[in-house]
């Protein structure tokens, strides 16, 4: 039996800067309302960089870096 596997492809968010820090990254690609939403979301636990979860609401994130949360999946990309 041949099992098939999709990966979910990464949606590309472009910033225009070197870096930007996660909260402010769930913020600006839609995953979260507020800068306190962005928050309290990295506090749960519930958010992956790079496939491994992160507690630091302030990471640099560049990019490269991949971001997943609730199902969405992102890729900071230079602008």
């Amino acid at each position: 039996m041949k099992i098939s596997v999709k990966l979910k492809q990464a949606e590309p968010i472009a910033i225009s800067t070197g870096s930007i820090k996660l909260d402010s990254f769930l913020k600006f690609c839609g995953a979260a309302e507020t800068g306190g939403q962005a928050k309290l979301i990295i506090a749960e636990g519930a958010v992956k960089v790079n496939g491994a979860v992160s507690f630091q609401r302030g990471k640099s994130l560049v990019p490269g870096d991949k971001v997943a949360f609730g199902g969405g999946y992102w890729q900071v990309v230079a602008q």
